[in-house]
């Protein structure tokens, strides 16, 4: 399947609201197309260099229009995909596109295993003072994956995983390496709480 391309340095994922401010003339092209045919773009992961997947987004609404043709815009991640084709720019078009061919996704993940992933979730999410508010039987893999101390290309690396087992798994494991991290920054912060103050000590025994 052939998709215009926005190459951007950042992850979209599928079910994930991405809003964007469109200023280049080959991108305020491609939104006008996207607009008036209602179809599809693509969301290319950029790290140095094209990293060659990317994730599908649908236009779901134009936040503003600004009298210089810049636009905000919001948009939805749909599913993601691998680059089989690059052109730059696509014939008699400013903007680049290519051929697309969209990763096997497998929704099934094992009770234990969310169960874990929900677990660590919120404990990580606490720490980082975004505590999950409700909802918790809607969580996936992506929901919160912007928001737990990934970086770009372990981001990317989730994006590549065909399964919500693996994803989930792939996350646990990050959970289990930041939290001591998180929650020693937590204990040193306390301690930095208590200078200056009067300090209620135990006696020592010796």
């Amino acid at each position: 399947m052939f998709l215009p391309f926005f190459p951007l340095k950042l992850v979209a994922f599928p079910g994930e609201d991405l809003n964007l401010h469109i200023f280049e003339p080959r991108y305020r092209q491609l939104i006008a197309e996207v607009e008036e045919k209602n179809s599809m773009f693509g969301v290319c992961t950029f790290i140095d260099s094209l990293t060659g997947f990317g994730t599908e987004v649908k236009l779901v609404q134009v936040l503003k229009r600004y009298e210089d043709g810049r636009l905000d815009i919001k948009t939805r991640g749909i599913r993601a995909f691998k680059i089989n084709s690059f052109q730059n720019p696509v014939p008699d078009k400013l903007y680049s596109g290519g051929d697309v061919e969209f990763l096997d996704h497998d929704p099934k993940v094992s009770y234990s295993t969310h169960k874990e992933y929900l677990h660590y979730l919120k404990e990580t999410l606490n720490y980082l003072g975004n505590p999950i508010l409700g909802l918790e039987n809607s969580i996936t893999s992506f929901s919160f994956a912007h928001k737990v101390g990934l970086k770009l290309e372990e981001e990317l690396e989730l994006l590549k995983l065909r399964s919500e087992e693996e994803r989930s798994l792939f996350l646990i494991r990050h959970f289990r390496y930041m939290l001591p991290i998180l929650k020693a920054a937590e204990s040193a912060k306390e301690k930095i709480k208590q200078n200056g103050h009067v300090k209620h000590l135990d006696p020592l025994n010796f």
